[in-house]
């Protein structure tokens, strides 16, 4: 990786990419510092401390803690994401949609058109949701039409601009701009997430214990490192083999390739959508007064993840084996509606592609969705893994809230892997320019 950013500083057109990239995130970095006029940039950082739940760490880790200290750029690129999952679940439910993302360029530019209305219009839900909910609780120091014209407006305006940022990352960066903007906004957390876990571990003892505590933090960390890594990169690959074809006087086609079916095929999804259902009960509770020791306020106990694998009360960690349940139900959910195995057997048939002892056609469709509901499982199995662990250490260790979990490595991971290869693409684009020059 060092080698890699190395000679990509050599290289004029590709440095100055990614000092566009810096450039730009110093930007976001800046927006993630100003107060919306007329609010309290305590407040949401009081209601965080008090959740402490996984999607709600989540949630300030994907803003950079933007949301917390109630900025400018408090919704962050979150409204973006949003939008990009409806329309791709759209595009899967709507045949004219689905027809438009085969269409070409055009077809995926009028998508992504749509799905920038589609961002603004989340943001303005969201942040009058905000101001109405929340104003007269505390958020806004003086509740009146004025000032939630101005909070709603702010945000709205924060987040298209942040949308915007990520574009021009995407046109004259390295690439993948709303995908980087992230990653900066969860890299923000590591600093606090390192003095959280100092201060609990380590303050206060003897050198010693000091050395091999951090010793043993980081050995875990590593390990989950790379594990997220192995578990990214893993797939399982289906031979195919193209029959040949007479073409006038030439023989064409018969080459062998194969079918890549990437082990954790649905990415970090999973993990979202069941932390945001389990989540919103809870949320929406905070409107009501629910008595803690009633059967709903120890419902909504066990669905907060900040009360699972205490041992002072082990009962509330039944609330995780939904959580589990969910991440495999959703990662089965999304793996179907963006892999279709009738599709592409279809798709192969017609080019006369076949994969070796298994005819073409129906047998091949049921061939790769055996397959597939194979992978699907242990790319589950690695997920819930991946976002139990961080759960379990603090509810075990009494860490507290720590943003930096499994499902933020997963995205860092996945992020710093492709930003990698779009600057190697970059490179090889630029050394193919070199040499027809010469």
């Amino acid at each position: 990786m060092l080698k890699t950013l190395q000679n990509a500083f050599k290289m004029k057109e590709v440095r100055n990419k990614i000092l566009f990239d810096f450039l730009v995130l110093a930007v976001v970095r800046l927006g993630s510092s100003i107060p919306i006029p007329g609010v309290n940039a305590s407040y949401f950082a009081e209601f965080f401390a008090r959740q402490s739940g996984d999607a709600f760490n989540f949630f300030d880790a994907m803003t950079g803690g933007s949301f917390a200290s109630l900025s400018v750029l408090a919704l962050s690129i979150t409204p973006y994401i949003t939008s990009s999952i409806i329309m791709q679940l759209l595009t899967v439910a709507i045949p004219k949609l689905e027809e438009m993302q085969k269409d070409g360029e055009d077809g995926r530019k009028k998508i992504a058109e749509w799905t920038r209305y589609l961002t603004v219009a989340l943001a303005l839900i969201e942040s009058t949701a905000m101001a109405v909910g929340f104003g007269g609780r505390g958020l806004l120091i003086e509740y009146n039409i004025s000032s939630i014209l101005v909070a709603v407006a702010t945000m709205t305006a924060g987040s298209a601009f942040l949308m915007w940022l990520g574009e021009q990352i995407t046109a004259h960066g390295v690439g993948n701009g709303i995908s980087v903007v992230l990653l900066f906004n969860i890299l923000s957390s590591i600093p606090s997430d390192a003095k959280t876990l100092y201060e609990r571990f380590m303050l206060g003892k003897s050198v010693a214990i000091q050395v091999v505590m951090f010793l043993i933090v980081l050995a875990v960390i590593v390990a989950m490192v790379v594990f997220v890594v192995v578990l990214n990169g893993g797939e399982r690959r289906i031979p195919v083999q193209y029959s040949k074809k007479t073409q006038g006087r030439m023989m064409v086609g018969g080459q062998s390739t194969f079918i890549p079916l990437k082990v954790n095929t649905a990415n970090v999804i999973p993990v979202i959508f069941a932390s945001s259902i389990m989540s919103m009960p809870v949320m929406i509770s905070q409107f009501f007064t629910v008595d803690a020791s009633s059967v709903g306020g120890k419902i909504l106990r066990a669905l907060s993840s900040s009360n699972w694998f205490k041992p002072e009360a082990p009962l509330y960690s039944i609330g995780m084996i939904l959580y589990l349940a969910l991440i495999v139900a959703f990662a089965y959910f999304y793996t179907s509606i963006n892999f279709n195995p009738l599709e592409i057997a279809n798709d192969m048939k017609k080019r006369g592609g076949f994969i070796p002892g298994i005819r073409p056609g129906k047998p091949t469709s049921e061939y790769l969705d055996k397959i597939l509901n194979y992978i699907v499982f242990i790319g589950a199995v690695g997920l819930i893994i991946v976002s139990v662990i961080p759960i379990m250490a603090s509810g075990l260790f009494n860490i507290g809230q720590i943003s930096f979990g499994g499902t933020s490595l997963i995205i860092i991971v996945g992020v710093v892997l492709e930003t990698l290869k779009a600057i190697e693409s970059l490179m090889l684009v630029r050394n193919y320019r070199g040499f027809l020059n010469d």
